[in-house]
């Protein structure tokens, strides 16, 4: 089915690019270089030029750290949605929050997605989407509370789990009025699950997009990449595109990435290969 977001609508063999905006000092990814409002607008003005279709504006640092309360998780990211708005008025924005209260200040001030990393552990954000008409991510987290690394985590079958869960918190968004054709389901790679579990999610992503809903992947230089390749942070590109590869050639439709342009080029090439998309151009042995 087509994925509507705001003023978009996404076919269901269009990929899209979601761009990560963090406006937090501890990203684990950028140090805090877009939480200054200057900083983050003019990221978020590379980020379209270089191919996205979305971007993803985040207060928190999804791992452990000082305490972020609920105000100054709003303080941090909804005037500077409404600013977001004003300078692209056609861009879907998201808002990655696990609040309800953060997701009421950001749909007042022009979201069109709450990004629930957490699976519902405010199952009132699901109800704020609804009565604010805009869409929702459903996360498989394993059942851990924002914020918080798993240990020793174990599942008979982390694939199934994903399943169930996901598709459990997707209808009962859809029950309490999300539109169906705004929700996504992420099965949350590195959330409630060792490097294994994460590559094998990645390996059986399909049995994920089956299920019908849209799937976003957010694999961008996770610690999963790191681990399986043994690099530090900055030096997992590399590995996030192949991740990235894949999960597009099985059927994933929504892509969260830090490197926009790179991400873009490999969507773009599955594309092709698999026939959606027609080369930019084509010259070779014609002329």
């Amino acid at each position: 089915m087509p994925l509507r977001l705001g003023s978009r609508e996404f076919a269901d063999d269009e990929f899209a690019v979601m761009a990560i905006i963090n406006r937090t000092p501890d990203s684990f990814f950028d140090q805090g270089a877009t939480f200054a409002t200057d900083a983050a607008l003019a990221a978020v003005t590379a980020a379209v030029a270089a191919g996205a279709d979305i971007v993803d504006i985040g207060g928190v640092k999804a791992g452990p750290g000082p305490d972020v309360d609920a105000a100054e998780e709003i303080r941090r990211v909804a005037d500077f949605v409404a600013l977001v708005r004003a300078a692209h008025p056609a861009l879907v924005i998201s808002v990655d929050t696990w609040r309800a209260d953060v997701g009421r200040a950001v749909a007042d001030a022009g979201a069109d997605l709450l990004n629930d990393a957490w699976g519902g552990h405010e199952p009132e954000l699901a109800e704020v989407a609804a009565s604010a008409g805009i869409g929702l991510v459903c996360s498989h987290a394993g059942g851990l509370p924002p914020r918080t690394d798993p240990h020793r985590v174990s599942y008979h079958d982390v694939v199934k789990d994903v399943v169930d869960t996901v598709v459990a918190l997707a209808e009962r968004a859809v029950s309490v009025g999300v539109h169906r054709d705004a929700i996504l389901v992420d099965p949350a790679h590195d959330f409630g699950k060792n490097t294994r579990h994460s590559l094998e999610v990645s390996r059986r992503l399909d049995e994920v997009i089956v299920t019908g809903w849209p799937v976003l992947v957010a694999v961008s230089n996770k610690k999963f990449i790191g681990e399986t390749l043994d690099t530090a942070t900055g030096d997992r590109l590399a590995g996030s595109l192949a991740a990235t590869a894949i999960a597009a050639w099985q059927g994933a439709r929504v892509f969260r990435a830090h490197q926009v342009r790179e991400t873009r080029q490999v969507l773009d090439m599955v594309a092709s290969i698999r026939g959606s998309r027609q080369p930019a151009v084509s010259r070779r042995a014609l002329a």
